[in-house]
């Protein structure tokens, strides 16, 4: 066994192997595996093999498509098999929301290539020899991909592939601590002695905790039991064997099962409501090889519905019940990536459905280490996306949660509700008292929209437009015709000091720096010139700046800032010291102007200023911009001053109309102006040049800014595609993202967000298509919910077109 490697992966399971092979692939040669037991001891060995690439997250969908196609890769390579059994694969829809999430999943995949169906019942039949019951069923998803294999032997094949690119596996060698070095590398103690490596990758698995717990990290997962069965012979499979043909997956969501070929009979596994969570306390080092006790209790009625479902199980004998548990996170997505706040250790944990995500994982974490970033957007699985506010007592339930609504239909405005509310602002109880419906982002409670008088406070799931419509309209019209107030707790925000620190974020950031009691807006790039970030920067001083961007991605930034720190620069996150409110409309200047002493006319406080005033009795820093793109102002005080502030500004603006207003009329505000979103327009799947956000890029300035060069070749080239707007002769349901954007027959395109401008009476849509392509009012077809909706392009703001409102 080596004693110094520059990466120790820290469990063998699918995941681990996957991460080890992947690096070795990408030019990494010096690395190990250490490994408690044997390969797949952990949840691994107990698998029910199944891979599909159906994902709500299309780059999670993708890295399906990747993992699947990986696996005859691995056999070329190693000579072994991995039992591969491409069947292709239905999911059912018993009720129409289901079919419609399908088809609009069908709708991604025309421009993601993945060659995906709509099936009609009789279809199903076809498909299923029969064996399908589908009454009821309004139709289901195909996919050619869909299929099972041997998660041993795709494990060892992993195994082998990964020594043969000069990997060393460790086994029965149980790592007891891992003690950070002041190199930045670890000092990882085994049963048979310490390596020093350069760099951690925890693949624990079921041990991930209690591997987590020895760099003094908690990550929010939790194993769950899940159960499956497995038959003795079927007459009808060995009928359709005899065909020279196998039995496809089928998913049926409405009796929470998922059903494949075993041999000459069938599997069954069950996501049933009445779960169990298995040692929340910890897993134990001496469990492996091992399953639960049988517990058919729990699945009995998932049971009596998949007879009635698959008629051919009820006389069936059972051979063989599986129960064993396997990882989840609080959304059932992986934890991927670099761990915030330590050095060089990596994060490949709670990939739960291994065998169709277990490649795609490995290739992108090994991606961010070797590259320092990953081919696709990384936000559905990176560890970041849970900060240091989780406890066991928010994974647990939500964990739970998840796990009892997996195969439920998840909606674009749906929010759950286990765990919540959890993390609040002093406003809450006053919001709440005004009828507030709550969503949340990044476990904070935030407003979506009040609820008018009799009216539920409670927004009913959809795929089309949902009872905040009339809710939301008169907030809007509150914001344009008067002024609106919404809390801005759900920025992130930053603090940067230091004599340096003008330098650094010259450094750090593509945009200008402004002056002192300006802000200015940049994007952030990678060093591959993708977009990282899209901020705020407000010079306070020469030695002081204030950087907002998106709450939900703080720890992914302040990761990034950490990590290219320069010397002389301190960066504090303030996101949960710093909080407020934003007044907007007509009458916002007018409302500031009653409840401070300082001059807010238009020529003493411009568009784009920030200043220091005191607004009753609160300390605020005011900065003049808006995101509804009216004139508005945001107010930033301290925490414990915030209610004191918000009475403030309620009494001396009632005679103003000033209203209350939250996310769902703020999204639809933006639409008026065209302004991009992050996650949605901007993020690292995209370019700046494609995205139009390259305006804000400070191209002549003398720092050697991250992802310069990257930046300036796009420049040079120009983009192939580019972000544009469409009005969109919509029904009922408006654009949510990654619709597909057709002209004639072909799809161009795909949407990245859209939904309803109140304040224009229109449906809008923002994507990409071809350069070639963009020019006002060009007619095409934006699919949404299976029907191809006519759309026309637009090249400028929708209202307030020369900023006159928001600047004067």
């Amino acid at each position: 066994m080596k004693s110094h490697v520059q990466v120790a992966v820290i469990g063998g399971g699918v995941v681990g192997c996957s991460v080890l092979y992947h690096l070795t692939k990408y030019g990494w040669k010096d690395v190990m595996l250490i490994e408690r037991s044997t390969l797949t001891s952990g949840s691994t060995w107990h698998a029910a093999g199944g891979f599909h690439t159906l994902n709500g997250d299309t780059n999670m969908a993708a890295l399906q498509g990747y993992t699947i196609q990986l696996y005859k890769e691995l056999e070329a390579i190693t000579g072994m098999s991995c039992g591969l059994h491409h069947v292709g694969g239905v999911t059912l829809a018993d009720n129409q929301a289901r079919y419609e999430m399908l088809v609009a999943e069908r709708a991604k995949h025309r421009y993601m290539g993945l060659h995906t169906e709509i099936l009609g019942p009789s279809e199903i039949e076809k498909l299923t020899d029969g064996l399908v019951n589908t009454t009821g069923i309004i139709g289901g998803l195909y996919d050619p991909l869909d299929g099972h294999l041997d998660p041993s032997g795709t494990t060892h094949a992993y195994a082998r592939a990964a020594k043969m690119g000069g990997a060393e596996i460790v086994e029965h060698n149980r790592v007891l601590e891992t003690n950070p070095r002041p190199d930045g590398g670890w000092d990882v103690v085994t049963e048979k002695g310490t390596i020093h490596a350069e760099h951690i990758v925890n693949a624990g698995g079921l041990w991930a905790r209690e591997v987590a717990a020895m760099a003094g990290v908690y990550l929010p997962l939790l194993p769950m039991a899940h159960q499956y069965l497995v038959t003795d012979d079927v007459p009808e499979i060995m009928e359709i064997l005899k065909s020279g043909r196998e039995f496809p997956h089928v998913m049926d969501p409405g009796g929470e099962s998922y059903l494949r070929q075993e041999g000459r009979g069938l599997c069954i596994g069950f996501y049933e409501k009445p779960c169990e969570g298995w040692s929340l306390d910890g897993t134990p080092w001496t469990f492996g090889h091992e399953l639960l006790p049988d517990n058919l209790d729990k699945i009995e009625e998932s049971v009596a519905f998949a007879y009635k479902r698959f008629p051919v199980l009820e006389k069936a004998g059972v051979k063989s019940v599986i129960h064993g548990p396997f990882t989840f996170a609080p959304d059932g997505n992986p934890l991927i990536g670099p761990v915030p706040g330590l050095r060089n250790y990596w994060s490949a944990c709670a990939v739960m459905a291994g065998f169709s995500q277990g490649g795609g994982m490995g290739k992108s974490l090994a991606e961010w280490m070797i590259h320092g970033e990953t081919e696709c957007d990384p936000r559905g699985f990176d560890v970041a996306r849970f900060g240091k506010w989780t406890t066991p007592g928010y994974t647990v339930p939500k964990v739970i949660e998840n796990y009892q609504m997996r195969f439920s239909v998840s909606y674009p405005n749906e929010e759950r509700p286990a765990a919540r509310p959890f993390r609040t602002t002093p406003m809450y109880d006053i919001f709440d008292g005004m009828g507030a419906v709550w969503g949340q982002q990044y476990g904070l409670e935030v407003v979506n929209y009040f609820a008018l008088p009799g009216e539920p406070r409670y927004e009913t799931p959809s795929f089309k437009r949902s009872n905040a419509w009339e809710a939301t309209a008169a907030e809007v019209r509150a914001v344009r015709e008067a002024v609106g107030i919404n809390e801005v707790q759900n920025f992130g925000k930053f603090r940067v000091t230091g004599p340096n620190a003008r330098a650094w974020l010259d450094r750090i950031m593509a945009g200008a720096i402004p002056k002192a009691g300006r802000l200015s807006l940049t994007p952030m790039l990678s060093p591959e010139g993708k977009i990282i970030g899209d901020f705020t920067v407000t010079c306070l001083s020469e030695t002081e700046f204030r950087i907002t961007g998106s709450y939900g991605a703080q720890d992914q930034h302040l990761r990034w800032f950490e990590a290219n720190l320069d010397a002389g620069v301190t960066v504090e996150n303030v996101s949960d010291r710093v909080t407020g409110f934003q007044i907007a409309g007509p009458n916002a200047r007018e409302l500031l102007s009653r409840v401070t002493r300082s001059d807010v006319s238009g020529e003493a406080f411009r568009f784009m200023d920030a200043k220091r005033m005191t607004i009753g009795m609160a300390d605020c820093l005011v900065q003049r911009v808006s995101y509804t793109g009216d004139l508005g102002y945001e107010i930033f005080t301290d925490f414990m001053s915030q209610r004191t502030l918000w009475h403030t500004l309620w009494t001396a603006g009632q005679d103003l109309g000033l209203k209350p207003f939250g996310m769902r009329a703020m999204m639809s505000l933006r639409l008026d102006k065209l302004f991009g979103s992050w996650a949605r327009e901007f993020s690292p799947d995209y370019f700046p040049g494609e995205t139009g956000i390259d305006r804000f890029i400070r191209w002549n300035k003398e720092a050697d800014w991250i992802g310069k060069a990257p930046a300036l070749k796009e420049k040079a080239e120009g983009p192939k595609r580019r972000l544009c707007a469409f009005i969109v002769d919509a029904a009922d349901a408006d654009v949510v993202a990654y619709e597909p954007i057709w002209i004639g027959d072909a799809v161009v395109g795909f949407c990245t967000s859209g939904g309803y401008s109140h304040w224009t009476g229109q449906s809008v849509a923002q994507g990409f298509v071809p350069v070639d392509l963009i020019r006002d009012g060009l007619e095409a077809e934006v699919e949404i919910l299976g029907q191809r909706r006519k759309a026309r392009m637009v090249t400028g703001p929708l209202w307030d077109a020369d900023g006159a409102r928001m600047r004067g």
